[in-house]
């Protein structure tokens, strides 16, 4: 017999798309007009929520080889920056949420890696990256950021490496989201490690009009869709979480981005996806009726939270995020 909550929960379903397109570093009047189209695209398909990558206003790798001036010519403030307000106003023109990320400059001068989630009303959202390792004058953030959309969803936001660590993940799913919106920029990444993705030849993109199936089967291998395989889907269904993953595809200063846009279910299951060497939007509706029994919440009610402190004491071992990144 279901419960009046269980009944409210599965009568709740929302529209969500994930994006990936390659950005143009410093040219935010560039990749706004992408946004722009593809967030009209979306409110034509009835979406309510579109999810863009990281730093995809702003341009994302070259950032790390930025003097200070220049860093500060590209961040901006939020809310009351242009690129904020231009989210704001796209998100109150076709009624929906919208989520971009960007460099931030604070009221006090601090740089972060930040996401902005415009919300049809004109309020906004805003996430720093908890693990920034982008130029060495960009902060980390310090707090996790769960709000409620419109449509009666709560969603988390943790930006690229912030998924990496479970802890963010759980944390953010204890809070209460329901939906994980997972911006990116990553794939074909440069590592001393051979078992950890690789780069892929400049000439395969380049070529990639011609020989399409080329490209993409390096997108699909290890250096790209394998490796987000091994552990993305866990993360939704360890923590029972809807799960947007977007990314940047294509140059990325002097890698490839490997977009695989997908978006998965709160068992882990792909609802969506594409390994199309483009700019490109996946689309998904959302059924809460999934939530209410699925695996990850039935483990987080059997947690036993007195056996946790060891988690919350420094073992000697932890490091700065890029410090290792650049050893990687």
């Amino acid at each position: 017999m279901q419960t009046s909550d269980t009944k409210l929960a599965a009568s709740r379903t929302i529209r969500v798309a994930s994006v990936q397109f390659e950005a143009s570093p410093a040219n935010k009047e560039a990749n706004f007009a992408k946004i722009e189209a593809f967030v009209g695209q979306a409110a034509n398909q009835e979406v309510r929520l579109v999810v863009f990558p990281e730093c995809c206003i702003t341009g994302y790798w070259f950032i790390r080889n930025l003097s200070l001036q220049q860093l500060g010519q590209l961040a901006e403030s939020i809310p009351d920056g242009p690129s904020t307000q231009r989210l704001i106003g796209l998100a109150r023109q076709y009624g929906i949420s919208i989520g971009a990320g960007l460099v931030e400059v604070s009221e006090r001068g601090e740089f972060y890696n930040s996401y902005v989630v415009a919300l049809p009303d004109g309020t906004v959202q805003t996430h720093r990256k908890l693990q920034a390792f982008e130029h060495t004058a960009i902060r980390s953030g310090t707090e996790y950021t769960v709000f409620d959309l419109p449509d009666g969803f709560r969603v988390g936001v943790l930006i690229c490496y912030d998924c990496n660590l479970i802890e963010n993940v759980r944390i953010t799913a204890l809070r209460g989201a329901e939906i994980l919106l997972a911006p990116h920029q990553t794939g074909a990444v440069r590592s001393k490690n051979p078992n950890l993705m690789g780069i892929i030849d400049r000439q395969l993109w380049d070529n990639r009009h011609a020989d399409p199936e080329t490209i993409e089967n390096e997108f699909r291998s290890d250096k790209g869709r394998g490796w987000l395989m091994r552990w993305l889907p866990s993360r939704a269904h360890d923590n029972g979480i809807f799960l947007i993953f977007s990314n940047g595809v294509g140059v990325d200063d002097d890698e490839i981005r490997t977009g695989n846009a997908m978006i998965l279910d709160p068992y882990g299951r792909v609802l969506a996806e594409t390994w199309k060497a483009d700019d490109a939007m996946v689309i998904a509706d959302l059924d809460a009726g999934l939530l209410a029994d699925a695996t990850g919440r039935s483990w987080i009610r059997a947690r036993r939270p007195e056996l946790y402190t060891p988690l919350t004491v420094p073992t000697g071992m932890e490091r700065d995020t890029r410090e290792m990144k650049f050893e990687e």
